[in-house]
């Protein structure tokens, strides 16, 4: 099962640097969006998948499985949302302002600076 997901990361970060390199605005955003995906998907990889009871420590438990990879994972995506949201705003302003999402049109020039 590891190397299946191990596999799937390295197709999101194979995609995710493909569409970061592009010129469009949008596909650096979707390109963001999935390289923040692939590093959940890491986390949770390389963590390890543990079976076990739920992780509250009673009398007799001897077998829980580990929270703290699944919080950070909960963290990130919660930060990865609001960094996409932040980025789609921006994008879309940038767009109304200059009438285009190709990051080469949007450099300046000499009397633009």
């Amino acid at each position: 099962m590891e190397i299946l997901m191990s596999i799937v990361v390295g197709i999101l970060f194979t995609s995710a640097v493909y569409l970061m390199l592009s010129k469009s605005l949008l596909r650096v955003i979707i390109g963001t969006a999935l390289l923040s995906h692939g590093a959940h998907l890491l986390l949770l990889t390389m963590s390890g998948l543990k079976r076990g009871d739920a992780p509250v420590l009673m009398d007799g438990v001897t077998s829980y499985a580990d929270p703290l990879p699944q919080a950070l994972v909960l963290t990130a995506i919660v930060i990865s949302f609001g960094v996409t949201a932040f980025f789609l705003v921006l994008a879309y302003r940038a767009y109304q302002e200059l009438g285009t999402d190709n990051m080469e049109e949007m450099k300046g020039n000499e009397s633009n600076d």
